[in-house]
């Protein structure tokens, strides 16, 4: 009976994992599907300038570091072990991700004007990213399943409608992902909507 009960114990551990790597993915395919409808829109509007979008990638990676990224506050070096910049494919500077093992700083470049109010910004980035990984957390620490000092939190630093930075702290690998690519997926239509 031990030895079956021990079995019985070993599936529902398994089937918990698989439910939380298909609820990963399912997350993923979400973004990856948003993401694509952006990329689709803009493909359309701009007409399929196949040999523009071609090329820029490869002058985003190459273009040299802005300078907005070094005006910025000095932060200790010893607490923050990666700084990513954050561009559009054309090599503007959008923000710098500022990474150690439990937090997250993303400093907007100061030279955009980031409004709180300009899609999709509210919309997508803090209702469908930060406040959903914010809910999940705090129902797994409701049910025992999460200390509530391990919640997923986020705060947008901001003067008047004009952001700043945003804090996120406790978060793993996957969400780093997602947060990343969510980040710059907004922060560059936000720019193109106020250039345009």
């Amino acid at each position: 009976m031990s030895e079956e009960a021990e079995k019985i114990k070993k599936f529902v551990a398994f089937k918990k994992k698989l439910e939380k790597r298909v609820e990963g993915l399912e997350s993923e395919l979400n973004e990856l599907r948003l993401m694509l409808e952006a990329v689709n829109s803009i493909l359309l509007e701009k007409g399929f300038k196949r040999a523009e979008i071609a090329k820029t990638p490869v002058t985003a990676e190459v273009s040299p570091v802005k300078e907005e990224v070094l005006v910025q506050p000095p932060q200790p070096s010893a607490e923050y072990e990666n700084v990513i910049p954050l561009k559009t494919v054309t090599g503007e500077s959008l923000a710098t991700l500022h990474i150690n093992q439990d937090s997250l700083r993303i400093v907007l470049a100061e030279d955009k004007n980031f409004n709180i109010n300009t899609p999709p910004f509210t919309q997508f980035l803090v209702e469908r990213v930060l406040a959903k990984m914010q809910e999940k957390d705090s129902e797994l620490a409701r049910t025992g399943q999460l200390t509530t000092d391990k919640i997923f939190s986020y705060n947008i630093v901001q003067e008047g409608d004009e952001i700043h930075e945003i804090v996120v702290k406790n978060f793993d690998a996957n969400r780093l992902r997602e947060l990343k690519s969510s980040i710059r997926w907004t922060l560059e239509k936000m720019y193109e909507k106020t250039k345009g």
